[in-house]
């Protein structure tokens, strides 16, 4: 077990520190719009139409992945590329990853 916020201790069990990574937005809103997609698209023939929602789908999960990452390399004191949401903000995410921490 790690030490978390305020002292307390965070349980592996749920998720430790991929919690804050795993609870993100962008990761929740593309998989609950994966599954809607994959519920309705059972009944559905295969249609171009299905083809780009599935493509759209998979950029979205892609980039919300992606920011993932970048958040995990910024949180270690690394620099992130300059297309990045969060470059030149990188110095927020090492404070409160220094302060979780102590």
């Amino acid at each position: 077990m790690t030490a978390g916020l305020a002292g307390q201790r965070e349980d592996p069990r749920y998720g430790g520190p991929m919690r804050k990574y795993l609870l993100g937005t962008g990761i929740i809103g593309a998989l609950t719009s994966g599954w809607s997609l994959l519920k309705g698209s059972d009944a559905q023939p295969f249609t171009w139409r299905v083809a780009l929602a599935w493509i759209s789908w998979g950029i979205s999960f892609a980039l919300s992945i992606g920011m993932i990452l970048d958040i995990r390399k910024a949180s270690r004191g690394g620099a992130v590329a300059e297309d990045s949401p969060i470059a030149g903000r990188e110095d927020r995410f090492v404070k409160s990853s220094a302060a979780a921490r102590k």
